[in-house]
């Protein structure tokens, strides 16, 4: 009898793998990973089902990690505001008017302690969207779950800490470039020895796309980083059979449907051939892994509930691309942080899809279509002659210096705006089928009294901390940082030692400098 979890309503079965009828020498799990790195993809459990979420104190972001928690969701992804991306403390000057607005303010070692007040650390995954101060965040994380009893051996999650396209891209930059990559490689050395199940680094298409980019441009300029990274930890001496399997990557999923899966697709194939010829033999350090988040970009404020349309069709692009995990935008994301309700139908979007759609029964349901299979031909060649070019400038940090990536995506983000303004590309609802009375839905505010409740919690720590045990913590690092020693040894010591996101990124400011 027919399993009738892979079956058709009408009971047809669904087989695991489907091959062109010639034969397809390619097999899901098989390199180069074209159709997915695993064999059974999604048969054997889905990808896994991440909200992004962080605002205002850590104590408003914990309740909200507890609702979605009891509504499914099986990992989190911490959002952290500007302030802590870029390594000041709320009660700094610069940070007036942002604590708490994109993202929740994590100061020190307590605010990690309130963020996941009642969750194990053993128990979930845990993604983190920082850079410049990763290392800094990542410690935080290691001494909470320390304090918790956990084997840090076995915690897993990933932090962003892709540098090379926030001076592409973004702009949350602290120190200059060669320091940022020492802090980077530390990190990855560190994390292989102490933290092996943590996924070092995220590199991050996502915020490429986000400036602009095109989909090609995304998929070369975030593997050509990953090449950067990958000839940095060589360089270091590390092993690329170890530290690569610890690399994953973070992708946009926009509007075109069939260009997105050719584009995962894609990537797959190139992060396979690009490992194997820098030496990487472990199918582990050839298979690339990926996190995809929809495109906040593509989200209107015009007919908001639209976007609930846009983020499923994007959503299922992501599925049908074999991603690893998923994260759906909330469809108020254009006017606000999302509200608790928008946040649900995100993750109700997701569990319909796994669990109502079908598209989970086989994988890689479109290999075999020629549309399908010539698209991640024509996308894989347009993104090497990319990576072509600035291999011969010498690298992502070349090319980043030279200002070219960033030109190619400011040209590409001219365009797509000017083909918006003329109407030769349709946004429902924005240049077409648009109406004249707006319903506008409730939306989430964050209140500008953070700032003062943060920096009361700044000043009771430093009344109540051991202040020598900071000092020494800060004057160790300080002369490490001067030397070649991995500093995230030192880090940690300052970190549990309750010194402050901010007082450490300034002593890291006084040995690198700023950028």
């Amino acid at each position: 009898m027919a399993d009738k979890k892979f079956t058709t309503t009408s009971g047809i079965k669904f087989d695991e793998v489907y091959t062109e009828p010639s034969g397809m020498s390619e097999l899901p799990g098989q390199f180069p990973y074209t159709r997915g790195i695993q064999k059974d993809m999604y048969r054997g459990r889905p990808w896994t089902m991440r909200q992004y979420a962080g605002f205002s104190t850590a104590e408003e972001s914990n309740k909200r990690y507890h609702y979605l928690l009891s509504q499914g969701t099986m990992g989190l992804s911490v959002a952290f505001d500007l302030p802590t991306q870029i390594g000041y403390d709320s009660d700094h000057a610069l940070a007036e008017g942002e604590v708490g607005k994109v993202g929740v303010a994590i100061d020190s070692l307590k605010d990690m302690e309130t963020l996941f007040d009642g969750i194990q650390l053993k128990d979930i995954t845990t993604s983190m969207t920082i850079n410049a101060t990763a290392s800094i965040l990542l410690a935080m994380y290691i001494a909470l779950a320390k304090k918790q009893g956990a084997d840090i051996r076995q915690i897993s999650g990933t932090i962003q800490n892709d540098i090379l396209k926030e001076y592409a891209a973004r702009g949350t930059y602290i120190y200059p470039p060669e320091p940022s990559m020492r802090l980077i490689t530390d990190i990855f050395e560190y994390c292989s020895k102490e933290v092996p199940k943590w996924n070092t680094i995220s590199i991050s298409g996502y915020h490429i796309r986000e400036a602009g980019s095109t989909a090609v441009q995304e998929l070369a300029f975030t593997l050509a980083n990953g090449k950067t990274y990958l000839k940095a930890a060589l360089e270091k001496g590390l092993d690329i059979n170890v530290f690569a399997k610890r690399l994953s990557f973070f992708f946009n999923c926009h509007n075109n449907f069939f260009e997105e899966i050719a584009k995962f697709r894609a990537a797959r194939r190139m992060w396979a051939n690009i490992t194997k010829e820098l030496g990487a033999t472990d199918p582990g350090a050839q298979k690339l892994r990926f996190h995809t988040q929809t495109g906040g970009s593509t989200l209107t404020a015009q007919q908001p509930m639209n976007n609930i349309v846009r983020v499923s069709n994007q959503a299922l692009a992501a599925v049908l691309g074999g991603t690893q995990s998923l994260h759906t935008n909330g469809y108020d994301e254009a006017l606000s942080l999302p509200t608790e309700a928008a946040a649900k139908i995100a993750l109700r979007t997701q569990q319909i899809i796994a669990f109502e759609s079908g598209v989970t029964d086989t994988v890689d349901p479109l290999a075999g279509s020629y549309f399908i299979e010539a698209l991640t031909n024509e996308l894989e060649a347009a993104a090497y002659t990319y990576i072509d070019k600035i291999d011969a400038m010498g690298g992502s940090v070349k090319a980043i210096e030279q200002d070219y990536i960033q030109q190619e995506i400011a040209a590409a983000a001219y365009e797509y705006q000017n083909d918006i303004e003329s109407g030769d590309r349709v946004l429902v609802g924005v240049n077409k089928f648009t109406q004249q009375e707006e319903v506008t839905p409730p939306v989430f505010r964050v209140d500008d009294s953070i700032r003062i409740q943060q920096t009361q919690k700044l000043e009771t720590l430093k009344s109540e901390r051991d202040n020598e045990a900071v000092k020494a913590a800060l004057q160790n690092l300080s002369v490490a940082a001067k030397g070649t020693e991995n500093l995230m040894p030192y880090i940690l010591t300052a970190v549990e030692s309750y010194a402050t996101l901010g007082e450490i990124a300034d002593e890291l400011r006084r040995i690198f400098g700023e950028y």
